[in-house]
């Protein structure tokens, strides 16, 4: 089983940045992408960005943050990182870290974010 915990979500204003990151430990192996998927209150959860694990570090992101936000990995820590720039307040909803290993979606418990106008 995967567990993973994420950091740095919490306010900021409009036009600055935050780094999110999310550390995956316990049966690691195999995790075939990870990536952060936000919600804000009222709204679904949405993919914000995700980057295979294995191989290549192929990436994707939503068109809403694209230029904007960055993800990237270090697998010999087991962590995805989120760096966050320009942040907008539409920007603001809860950040969850995910993680697919053989087919299955794990996901943390979440951090906040919080962009002021």
């Amino acid at each position: 089983q995967v567990q993973l915990v994420e950091s740095g979500g919490g306010l900021v204003q409009a036009g600055g940045s935050l780094r999110l990151s999310c550390t995956a430990s316990g049966s690691t192996s195999s995790i075939n992408r990870m990536g952060w998927y936000r919600q804000a209150p009222g709204n679904e959860r949405e993919l914000v960005a995700e980057i295979r694990f294995i191989g290549i570090a192929l990436t994707k992101y939503a068109d809403s943050v694209k230029g904007r936000f960055t993800i990237s990995r270090d697998n010999g820590k087991n962590t995805v990182y989120l760096q966050m720039n320009t942040l907008k307040p539409e920007d603001t909803a809860t950040y969850y870290c995910n993680a697919v290993q053989y087919g299955i979606n794990m996901w943390g418990k979440g951090t906040l974010v919080t962009v002021s106008s």
